[in-house]
């Protein structure tokens, strides 16, 4: 009974990866078809003389689909990001697209760049934010990826002061779930006597330095990729990063999940210089400069109530024009293109000193670890 039991057992074993092996070439075959057909897009659009070979709208609108299309056993995310990569190495057999990003390598803003784009890039890493912008206006990179906000910690300033003075558009965004690691050569913590990351990441791990690192010098750097490079040849630091960066300076993690908030979340940019159009699920970001009259930040934002569009975000910045005169960078729901979205604007404009539209772009979809 038992023998004909474990013989049956391995009929079916053999059958179910026999039944892989065919499902395997087949799906080989699909994305050698899938990259035939690109490279049929990259020569008609090159006799065309076009240089739109990414489409932040297309992308969006595929990876959308996907996800509504899945009905298991994978879940959205991980066949989502499946079907990115696919695309992302498509994508470079048409033309190879360069992304500057906050650097050095293992940042978690390097983290976003491959979850927006694929792995297929060329990841360019940049010291600061202002040099991202930079490449990106002077041609030196198709687009940038720069940090713009965290769920704990609240907006990346340096990003916003950018956006006032520059050409370049928001593209689209990534909402990266991010965990914090401790890297560290140390054998344990009893060996750690300075720990360096991002003053944002300090804060958010404040809670749990203090209880089990208390009275351990902490340092701020310019990145957490810049933290795990700085102790990677010590024995008494450690680095609070995320897991691409204890791979690639080989850091053992000490500790793991060491932020004080279980759903830490960073949000980015995408900058380049293409205008994006409507996907029907889009954001759309402004700059306005009000008068300094009573009462005029409310009728600012009068009319997005009225037309009953969503304002999910506004930041005020020092304009820097003269004391107490400041900036507000607003987040709408929906595209400049929408009728109503328009209206709103039109509206704000008429009021206000003076109205920039930083970009409309494709939401971003869901969130993932790092």
């Amino acid at each position: 009974m038992s023998s004909r039991q474990d013989k049956s057992d391995d009929e079916a074993l053999a059958g179910a990866r026999e039944r892989i092996d065919t499902l395997d070439a087949q799906i080989q075959a699909l994305i050698a078809e899938r990259a035939g057909v690109a490279l049929d897009v990259a020569r008609i659009k090159t006799a065309r003389q076009r240089t739109d070979f990414y489409r932040p709208e297309r992308e969006a609108d595929v990876l959308r689909r996907v996800a509504e299309r899945n009905e298991g056993p994978l879940d959205d995310a991980t066949i989502t990001r499946l079907m990115r990569e696919v695309m992302s190495a498509c994508l470079a057999l048409e033309s190879p697209l360069k992304v500057a990003y906050l650097g050095p390598e293992g940042t978690y803003t390097q983290a976003a760049v491959y979850k927006h784009f694929g792995h297929s890039v060329r990841a360019m890493p940049l010291p600061a934010i202002d040099e991202i912008f930079r490449e990106v206006e002077a041609g030196n990179a198709d687009f940038g990826v720069v940090p713009v906000e965290n769920s704990t910690e609240g907006v990346v300033s340096h990003t916003l002061d950018q956006l006032v003075g520059s050409s370049l558009q928001i593209c689209g965004e990534v909402a990266l779930a991010v965990h914090h690691h401790l890297l560290s050569k140390s054998v344990d913590l009893t060996g750690v006597k300075r720990v360096v990351a991002h003053a944002q990441s300090l804060a958010q791990c404040r809670k749990w330095l203090d209880r089990r690192l208390p009275g351990v010098v902490r340092e701020a750097v310019s990145s957490n990729g810049e933290a795990a490079r700085r102790v990677a040849g010590e024995n008494q630091a450690a680095a609070i990063a995320g897991r691409a960066a204890s791979e690639f300076y080989e850091l053992p993690m000490l500790a793991s999940n060491i932020e004080d908030e279980p759903n830490n979340t960073t949000r980015f940019l995408v900058l380049g210089k293409q205008k994006v159009p409507a996907t029907g699920d889009d954001m759309t970001s402004i700059l306005v400069a009000i008068r300094n009259q009573p009462g005029m930040l409310h009728r600012l934002l009068t009319p997005g109530a009225e037309a009953g569009v969503d304002l999910t975000r506004i930041e005020s910045r020092p304009s820097r024009r003269q004391a107490w005169d400041y900036n507000f960078f607003i987040d709408l729901e929906g595209h400049i293109d929408e009728p109503r979205v328009r209206q709103v604007l039109d509206a704000i404009e008429s009021q206000a000193a003076m109205l920039k539209v930083l970009g409309a772009y494709p939401r971003a979809v869901d969130t993932s670890s790092t």
